[in-house]
C-alpha cells in the first residue's frame, strides 16, 4: 500500500498543536489537521505488510491500508467512501480515539507506527470542507418503527444505520441536547460540538427523529421538567427498542469527609463547563478558579478534569492514580499487537499537572462543611502467592496530607442507571450491565435490544460505534428476516 519504500524513507510526523500557554486560555480545539500533502506522505509509510493487524486492532475494523493507499494517491473522495463503510462518525474517532490501531501497526514492532488517526482526521475534515458528507436517505421505507433510547455514539450509529435501511427511527434523550457523552462528557477542546450538530442535521435529513428532554422509564424516576415515556408505551408504539444509554453510575469514594462541599464527581464538573460553553447562564457552576485541585483517577476522564481546571484558572492541579507508574515504554516483543501498558501523557497533563502514582486517599478534611485538604497514603502492589491476583497494601509510615479546595472523583463508572433496566425488566449480567450477546444484541425481553456501554460497561467511543452498528444489523434482521447492513 502507498509507496513501497515509504516506511523506510519517511518519518512519522504528528499533528501540530497550539502551544499550551495559548490554548489554556480558551475551550476551542487546538490540534491542527495535516495538510493534504502531509497526509499523503504519512499514508505512504503504510507497509503493505500482508496481514494488516491495524484492521483487527481497530474496534470498527476500519479498512486502514486501503484508505492509506488512496490518500497517498490523493484520491480523497474514494478514501472517504472506504472510511465511511466501517465508521459512521470518523470526525469523532479521528479526534478522541486512543488509536489502538496504531499500537497494532506492523511498523510499530521496530519503528514509529503509521499515523493512522491523523490520516483519518484529515480524510473526514477534507470531506466536510469539500461538501461530500451529505444525507443518504433510504430508497424505500419498510413501515417498521424503532425506538433508540440514548443518543451517545452507540445510539447515533445504530439510529443512522437503521434509518438508512428504511426504518422510521426515533431517538430519545433525557438531556436537553442530543449527543450523550459526546455532548456533555467530552470537553470542547477535544471535540467541538459543531461536529455533532452537523451529523444530527444529516441524520434528520435521513429521517431520524430526535426527542430530547425525554426520560424513558418510570415517571417517579424522572427529573423535574422532563417528558416521560414508559417502556409500555414504547412497546405499544414501536416494533423494536434499542437501549444504548451510557454507563452513567460513577464509582464513589465512601471515605470520611465525602460529604464535604468541594468534593464532586467528575461528570458534574465537566458537563457544567460544556453547558456554559454552549451559552447556558443559569448554572451554579463548580469552578476551579484560584483553587488547589486534586483529581482522583488517572484515566481519560481525570485528564479532562485536568484540562478543564487549567482553563478555569486553577492555582494548582494534582492527579492521583491508585496503580503504580507504568514503564516509559512497553516490551513490544511481549505486547504487540495488543494495547500495551506504558506511560502516556495527555495534552491536558502537558498543560500543567503534578501526577502521583500508587496513592490511596483515606479521608477528606475540612472546616465549616468545606473541604480544605485530603489525607492519603502510598500503597504497593504484590501478587498473592495463593490466588496469583494482584493485591494492594499500605506502605507503613507513608501517610501525607495535601491542600485541596476542590476534589474531583474520576475513578470510572460502575454501570448503567439501574432504574432504566428495571423499568424494562431486562436481565442484567454479573456487573450490572444489560445481558445481551454480540451475535444478536437481544435482551431477555422480546424485541428489546442493547448496545454500547449499557451492554458492555464503560468503554471507548469507537467501541460504542461498533456496537451501535452491529446492533442495527441485528435489529434489521429481526424486523425483516434478512439484512444487508454490515457488521
Amino acid at each position: 500500500m502507498g509507496k513501497i519504500t515509504g516506511f523506510m524513507e519517511f518519518e512519522r510526523v504528528a499533528e501540530t498543536a497550539e502551544p499550551a500557554p495559548q490554548r489554556v486560555k480558551h475551550y476551542r480545539e487546538f490540534i491542527l489537521t495535516l495538510t493534504d500533502e502531509q497526509a499523503g506522505v504519512q499514508a505512504a509509510r503504510c507497509m503493505d505488510c500482508g496481514i494488516p493487524f491495524c484492521n483487527t486492532g481497530c474496534p470498527v475494523h476500519n479498512i486502514i491500508p486501503d484508505w492509506n493507499d488512496l490518500v497517498y494517491r490523493q484520491h480523497w473522495r474514494r478514501a472517504l467512501d472506504v472510511l465511511h463503510s466501517t465508521n459512521n462518525f470518523p470526525e469523532f474517532t479521528g479526534r478522541i480515539c486512543p488509536a489502538p490501531c496504531e499500537e497494532a501497526c506492523t511498523l510499530n514492532i521496530n519503528d514509529d507506527p503509521v499515523g493512522i488517526k491523523s490520516i483519518e482526521h484529515a480524510i473526514i475534515d477534507h470531506a466536510w470542507h469539500e461538501g461530500w458528507v451529505t444525507p443518504r436517505p433510504p430508497a424505500r421505507k419498510t413501515g417498521k418503527k424503532v425506538a433508540v433510547v440514548g443518543s451517545g455514539p452507540a445510539g447515533l450509529a445504530c439510529a443512522q444505520q437503521l434509518a438508512r435501511a428504511g426504518h422510521a427511527v426515533t431517538v430519545f434523550e433525557k438531556n436537553d441536547r442530543i449527543g450523550g457523552l459526546l455532548r456533555y462528557g467530552i470537553p470542547d477542546f477535544k471535540l467541538e460540538k459543531t461536529h455533532i450538530d452537523r451529523r444530527l442535521d444529516q441524520m434528520e435529513a435521513e429521517g431520524v427523529e430526535f426527542c430530547p428532554s425525554t426520560f424513558v422509564g418510570r415517571a417517579e424516576d424522572a427529573a423535574e421538567g422532563l417528558s416521560v415515556r414508559t417502556p409500555e408505551s414504547l412497546h405499544e408504539e414501536f416494533d423494536a427498542i434499542v437501549l444504548t444509554g451510557g454507563a452513567e453510575t460513577p464509582r464513589n469514594l465512601p471515605i470520611p469527609g465525602r460529604e464535604l462541599q468541594g468534593v464532586h464527581f467528575a461528570m458534574e464538573f465537566l458537563s457544567q463547563q460544556n453547558r456554559v460553553n454552549a451559552g447556558e447562564t443559569r448554572i451554579k457552576q463548580i469552578s476551579a478558579k484560584g483553587k488547589h485541585v486534586i483529581v482522583i483517577g488517572g484515566g481519560d476522564t481525570g485528564s479532562d478534569c485536568v484540562g478543564t481546571s487549567n482553563r478555569q484558572g486553577a492555582a494548582s492541579v494534582t492527579q492521583f492514580e491508585l496503580m503504580p507508574q507504568p514503564p516509559e515504554s512497553e516490551d513490544k516483543d511481549l505486547t504487540w499487537p495488543y494495547w500495551p501498558l506504558k506511560l502516556r501523557t495527555s495534552s491536558s497533563q502537558e498543560e500543567g499537572c503534578e501526577r502521583d502514582w500508587a496513592v490511596s486517599t483515606t479521608a477528606f478534611l475540612g472546616k465549616n462543611g468545606k473541604v480544605e485538604k485530603l489525607s492519603a497514603v502510598r500503597v504497593e502492589w504484590f501478587k498473592d502467592a495463593v490466588t496469583g491476583q494482584m493485591k494492594m497494601r499500605e506502605v507503613e509510615g507513608s501517610q501525607f496530607e495535601l491542600k485541596a479546595d476542590l476534589v474531583l472523583l474520576a475513578m470510572g463508572f460502575t454501570g448503567p442507571t439501574q432504574g432504566v433496566l428495571s423499568s424494562f425488566g431486562v436481565e442484567a449480567d454479573a456487573r450490572g450491565n444489560v445481558r445481551a450477546n454480540t451475535d444478536d444484541y437481544a435482551t431477555s425481553v422480546p424485541k428489546v435490544f442493547a448496545a454500547g456501554d449499557m451492554r458492555r460497561g464503560q468503554s471507548l467511543v469507537v467501541w460504542a460505534i461498533r456496537e451501535g452498528r452491529q446492533a442495527a444489523r441485528a435489529v434489521d434482521e429481526f424486523l425483516m428476516g434478512a439484512t444487508t447492513l454490515p457488521r
